[in-house]
């Protein structure tokens, strides 16, 4: 008898962008493309495309406990990938939901400031993510403007960015990916600190306004790569150069008429070895 492949499989949890470049979309995409099975739980029906979000309906907090089971008790999922959740009710549930089902690894990407610096999310949402969710992450995965939010300082460089992804690490008990994608110049630098160890990663910044879905692609690809057996360090690492690959990629890309998607064809294609873009110290 033939012996069958188990894949790695993620559980996305997240909300659905109609124009398929963010949210379960992307998720989907990303798992697919780093050669996992992706699985899909909807929190929120976006309206939304290239050039903005037009509006943002909730799925009932039932309906997404319902699904992440149906999805827990039969694929079984080595790790779930959390997006943004603006709804209370719903981050009890997955918060339930996590602790019931214990899955080996949880990367949240906690979306709660835009680009612009607006708050997504109400200030009870983000009590309950700080109390409930975040705490039982294996990974988190704030920009600057977040990270800032949580740590409630000011942050603006990368020696703020250790200082804040260390304190943030002991508070929750988490690792911390703060990612200094606004930070000014020419370099892109992103901080992890995984237990007492801090680890600096930069990468050439490219010229692009095709952007939309970055945030999930990093946190869903973190999530395949660590359901495929990478450590913390490993897998930040090998879904950063996933991600520069994607963006290099859409930019000679034109979909839409506004800032477009990253470019999920790319595939794999060795990025745990491909340095052009991409260094650690």
């Amino acid at each position: 008898m033939q012996q069958k492949t188990i894949p790695a499989k993620v559980l996305s949890i997240a909300g659905s962008d109609p124009s398929g470049g963010a949210g379960i979309q992307a998720d989907i995409k990303t798992v697919t493309s780093l050669g996992g099975y992706a699985a899909a739980a909807i929190t929120a029906l976006t309206i939304q495309n290239t050039e903005g979000v037009r509006g943002v309906f909730p799925v009932p907090s039932a309906t997404v406990a319902e699904q992440i089971a149906a999805v827990m008790e039969d694929v079984e999922p080595q790790a779930v990938k959390i997006g943004m959740v603006n709804d209370a009710e719903i981050v009890r549930v997955i918060s339930a939901a996590v602790s019931r089902y214990a899955p080996r690894h949880v990367v949240f990407d906690p979306v709660m400031v835009s680009t612009s610096g607006h708050r997504l999310i109400g200030e009870n949402v983000a009590d309950e993510l700080e109390r409930d969710l975040i705490p039982l992450a294996s990974l988190i995965t704030p920009n600057m403007s977040e990270a800032e939010a949580l740590w409630r300082r000011p942050i603006g460089s990368v020696e703020r960015m250790e200082q804040a992804a260390t304190e943030l690490a002991r508070r929750y008990g988490t690792a911390v990916l703060v990612k200094g994608g606004h930070l000014a110049g020419d370099e892109m630098c992103d901080i992890l600190c995984d237990g007492d160890e801090i680890h600096r990663f930069t990468s050439e910044r490219i010229a692009t306004r095709n952007l939309h879905g970055t945030g999930c692609t990093l946190s869903s690809a973190i999530a395949t790569l660590l359901a495929q057996g990478r450590d913390m360090r490993q897998a930040v690492a090998e879904a950063k150069r996933y991600v520069s690959r994607a963006i290099e990629a859409g930019s000679r890309m034109s979909i839409g008429r506004g800032n477009g998607p990253l470019w999920h064809g790319v595939g794999a294609e060795r990025c745990e070895k491909d340095e052009r873009y991409f260094d650690m110290a």
